[in-house]
């Protein structure tokens, strides 16, 4: 079984959860920018969470499907149809031998991920077939899909599901909450009173690696630069000209810059969907905050895991 590539759109990728346990060989996770989403496409289609899936950017391309399967589309709304007819998201679709999946006009965000019931059939590299395109490893040959490109998919048993309105995320929302650095020795109390009050549009050159941000800028203490450290998707450094990055899956392991804060775990599919030029600020939270976020999240998750297979 596969799917054929008739057009690759602007980006797509193979994405899983991301590899993990590689970092101190320079190697990041990479992984889907919205793992919420891929994970709970996955969950409807029965897959395990972290089955791979193709992530899509903005400009989605055109597949042709080779044999019948169960299909999921989640994320943002980047106006799917089925042959003539639009698809729903958050939701199980069946698909025919020559269907044929596009993309019109996006309506909102960045990203949708396509989940299909079985998983995608490439090899594992380290432990993950996460595409991670800096390094040229894992995904489909470690790069974009192109035309002509055939995907091999794993048959599957699916059923018809939706997931409930209270589960499905609001991309519109762009005010992240981040856990504010120990940062003593390199911004004053009125750099971080900075980033927590401004509002900051993200720049044409944002990639996987971060979003590009200009606004107010942040005064260092003293320098910019730091004697490289490990850095966490998530994390906001703040470079030279004042202007933060932040950085997401596709990021170094390490830096150079100093971090002022890093965006929660749960917020960061909000800042994966955010498009160049929409608008974000950040808000200040405590770490127990950050982990009772959390936890809510995968006990809902865990919950509607547990109610599915019990269907």
């Amino acid at each position: 079984m596969a799917i054929e590539v008739l057009n690759p759109g602007l980006l797509t990728t193979v994405q899983d959860t991301g590899r993990y346990g590689y970092q101190r060989y320079g190697i990041p996770p990479a992984g889907a920018a919205d793992s919420y989403a891929l994970r709970v496409g996955n969950i409807l289609l029965g897959n395990k969470e972290d089955e791979a899936s193709l992530e899509i950017t903005i400009l989605g391309p055109t597949l042709r499907f080779e044999e019948e399967n169960w299909i999921a589309l989640t994320g943002t709304d980047l106006g799917p149809y089925l042959n003539e007819q639009p698809l729903p998201l958050w939701e199980t679709v069946h698909v025919n031998k020559g269907d044929v999946l596009s993309f019109r006009r996006p309506e909102k965000g960045m990203r949708v991920y396509l989940t299909i019931a079985g998983g995608i059939n490439v090899p594992p590299a380290l432990k993950s077939k996460a595409t991670y395109l800096q390094g040229k490893l894992g995904g489909f040959c470690g790069r974009p899909l192109h035309g002509g490109d055939r995907i091999e998919t794993i048959p599957a048993r699916a059923q018809k599901r939706r997931l409930p309105k209270r589960l499905i995320p609001s991309y519109g929302l762009h005010s992240l909450r981040v856990l504010v650095s120990s940062t003593g020795e390199h911004f004053s109390s009125v750099a971080v009173k900075t980033l927590l009050t401004s509002e900051y549009k993200i720049l044409p050159h944002s990639n996987r690696m971060g979003l590009r941000l200009t606004g107010s800028s942040i005064e260092h203490l003293k320098s910019a630069d730091i004697i490289s450290e490990p850095v966490c998707t998530g994390a906001i450094q703040v470079p030279g000209n004042g202007q933060p990055i932040l950085l997401l899956s596709d990021r170094q392991t390490t830096g150079g810059y100093t971090r002022i804060a890093t965006v929660i775990s749960v917020d960061l599919p909000k800042a994966a969907q955010a498009r160049p030029g929409d608008v974000i600020s950040f808000v200040e939270c405590t770490l127990e905050e950050a982990q009772q976020a959390y936890c809510e999240q995968e006990e809902l998750l865990a919950a509607l895991q547990e109610e599915l297979q019990s269907l």
